[in-house]
């Protein structure tokens, strides 16, 4: 088996396992706040609303801080730091004290990531052209499957096991990632003996400075669609149910129906964008996306979500892996660390922007309006795209 092949396999489990740790105290959270003692209900929506919201927002910040480091000192080392940090820190979420500590420790999470950045930047490099689509594509599904499948693992575990489990199971996971990277993950990485570009001349050495800016904003929107729903997908699922004994289950399944899709679509689209252009496959991606969330408004039942968002997974299915493939063809190998560390900065600002954007558009318009908002957003992108993106390549 060819060495990217067998990284890939390891960066794909890591990779799943920290987006699982990223996201699977989100349904648990206001019942472990509650547990750690803030009776008021005001209090605990606040408090679970920082605590869910500054992991991803320190990530953003710190991202393209690990992407430089990596690109300064390989990829391996920043796997190992980033899985076993997070396994520990994790594990150590299960023995809070207080909501603060809890709190500390999320943010500590948010600072130590980085697997995301080095696993993305460890298979763009060593992959060659011919599958680079493919590989990436395949990766892409690992973070995003993860982060919303999580959610559903998360309220499935705290109900059976109780509510600290859930941070001890998770911390072993990702526990066996940091194990099998120390294995099997082989990198042959060559330090270079050269002065540490600044910010600037980084940006400076940057080919393609507008469509990495787009392909950046791109990952951002495409991100903040698939979370817009999160912080109302139970409310909706309530009204649509008749029977709402199994409410928070058919939540879950209905919010991570995407997920699901996304992880068959992504490698049969990144073989796909190879063929025939990942410009191609983003704006046509972009478009049906759009399309497909509109009728999402006026469905009559939980099943009929689950099935939109199924079809809707199989989209963006086609939009990370063909925006990374470009961002690596655009990208000199020395600082693909640090411009897709920038990348996956802006996916962790979709992921916390989306939740806080569905929150107050249902909040002041009504649920239905989310959807109509996220279709219009994905559709403005897809316009963009065309002109930044597909005129510019089909030039080419």
């Amino acid at each position: 088996m060819k060495l990217w092949k067998k990284n890939l396999i390891v960066c794909w489990f890591g990779m799943f396992v920290t987006g699982i740790g990223m996201s699977q105290i989100a349904p648990v959270m206001p019942m472990y706040i509650k547990h750690l003692g803030i009776a008021d209900g005001s209090s605990i929506a606040k408090l679970s609303g920082i605590a869910f919201g500054i992991t991803f927002i320190i990530s953003a910040i710190f991202s393209p801080i690990w992407g430089n480091a990596a690109d300064k000192y390989g990829r391996k080392p920043m796997l190992l730091r980033a899985s076993l940090g997070m396994a520990i820190i994790i594990s150590l979420m299960g023995f809070a004290p207080n909501v603060y500590v809890l709190i500390g420790l999320r943010l500590l999470q948010g600072a130590i990531t980085g697997y995301s950045t080095a696993c993305t930047t460890l298979i763009a490099t060593q992959t060659d052209k011919e599958n680079a689509g493919y590989a990436l594509g395949t990766l892409s599904t690992a973070s995003i499957a993860g982060s919303l499948i999580g959610p559903t693992i998360g309220g499935l575990v705290g109900d059976t096991f109780g509510l600290q489990p859930v941070f001890f199971i998770t911390g072993a996971l990702i526990l066996v990632a940091f194990i099998a990277t120390l294995l099997f993950v082989k990198e042959d990485f060559v330090r270079s003996d050269k002065k540490a570009l600044s910010s600037k001349e980084i940006w400076d050495s940057v080919p393609e400075k507008s469509l990495t800016i787009t392909l950046s904003l791109t990952f951002f929107i495409i991100t903040l669609a698939l979370y817009t729903i999160e912080p109302i997908i139970t409310v909706y699922v309530t009204q649509l149910s008749r029977d709402t004994s199994h409410v928070a289950l058919v939540s879950g399944l209905a919010f991570s129906a995407s997920g699901l899709a996304n992880v068959i679509a992504a490698p049969r689209l990144g073989k796909l964008s190879d063929k025939i252009g990942a410009h191609k496959v983003i704006l046509w991606a972009l478009l049906i996306a759009g399309l497909i969330y509109v009728p999402q408004a006026f469905v009559k039942n939980p099943w009929q979500l689950m099935g939109l968002r199924f079809l809707l997974g199989l989209t963006f299915g086609g939009l990370n892996p063909s925006v990374n493939t470009l961002v690596k063809k655009i990208t000199p190998n020395s600082i693909t660390g640090r411009v897709f560390g920038f990348t996956i900065s802006a996916g962790y600002l979709g992921i916390f922007g989306g939740s806080v954007l569905g929150g107050q558009i249902a909040g002041r318009f009504g649920i239905s309006y989310v959807f109509f908002i996220t279709s219009g957003l994905l559709m403005l992108n897809a316009v963009w795209v065309y002109f930044k993106v597909y005129k510019k390549l089909e030039r080419i």
